[in-house]
């Protein structure tokens, strides 16, 4: 996927207070990127807005459980 705009508005779950072994979410047109609070500088994999959607719905059902 090709993504013509850095992410933007990183952020991760409140829930995750400070603990820096989490993941972070940033915006990018039409998706959602995703990398890693231990090493940011490692890059990010992106999804499609439908791929992070059907993400969301697994998590909410407990489908990874």
């Amino acid at each position: 996927m090709t993504v013509p705009h850095s992410p933007d508005n990183w952020r991760k779950s409140a829930y995750s207070g400070q603990d820096t072994n989490c993941v972070e979410v940033g915006r990018i047109p039409d998706g959602a990127a995703v990398r890693d609070t231990k090493d940011r500088s490692a890059g990010y994999f992106t999804t499609t807005g439908s791929q992070w959607s059907a993400f969301i719905d697994a998590v909410k059902s407990e489908r990874f459980g």
